[in-house]
């Protein structure tokens, strides 16, 4: 009798869990997402690349004015770069730039 008083206040809790179904479930949808977006991504990456290299442009033609403040002639990429006025990765930018987007004038050769 008292052994059943006490198995009736302690009882073992239940434990609830995930089913493997439901598991399968979640990761299927978790997988159509990330196939919907990965794409997506991908586009945007290029854009950001685009954006950051008309930055870039106007990083360089700033140092240019700063170099004809400085000095006498009219500089080029490889003196701008040499002067330490710009890195050799803006060079690249700017002329990468310049190469996709032909209609406009670069303002240094």
């Amino acid at each position: 009798m008292m052994k059943n008083i006490i198995q009736k206040y302690i009882k073992k809790p239940k434990v609830r869990a995930f089913t493997l179904i439901e598991m399968l479930v979640v990761l299927l949808i978790i997988s159509i997402l990330i196939l919907l977006f990965v794409p997506n991504l991908a586009k945007q990456k290029d854009q950001v690349k685009k954006t950051g290299n008309a930055a870039v442009v106007k990083v360089v033609e700033s140092q240019v004015e700063l170099y004809e403040l400085n000095h006498t002639d009219i500089p080029s990429l490889g003196s701008l770069v040499s002067n330490g006025n710009i890195t050799q990765k803006q060079a690249d930018a700017y002329k990468q730039y310049y190469a996709e987007n032909p209609n406009e004038n670069p303002q240094v050769k």
